[in-house]
């Protein structure tokens, strides 16, 4: 597995229509664009996110940094790393 996420956090995004918090990260030394999917987040928050992804995101900012590494890890040739419930441990 990939070294640990670098998140930019001036890069997040709530994507409400596609349900998706996007941004950036450095993970050795590569950027990469992410989309971390609702499900994940309420997975995690026990809530649907959809008035305040960013703030559930950000109560759960480390368990997403590690399922974005796993995502990553999974096809890391993707443009944009969708990281969903599936990634979590």
């Amino acid at each position: 597995m990939a070294d640990r996420l670098s998140l930019d956090a001036a890069t997040l995004f709530d994507d409400v229509d596609t349900r998706t918090v996007e941004f950036s990260g450095e993970i050795d030394g590569e950027r990469h664009d992410f989309a971390v999917q609702y499900d994940l987040i309420e997975a995690l928050d026990g809530a649907a996110p959809d008035d305040g992804a960013i703030a559930a995101f950000e109560r759960h900012r480390e368990a997403i940094e590690t399922a974005a590494t796993v995502a990553l890890a999974r096809d890391p040739d993707q443009e944009r790393v969708v990281v969903s419930e599936n990634d979590l441990d």
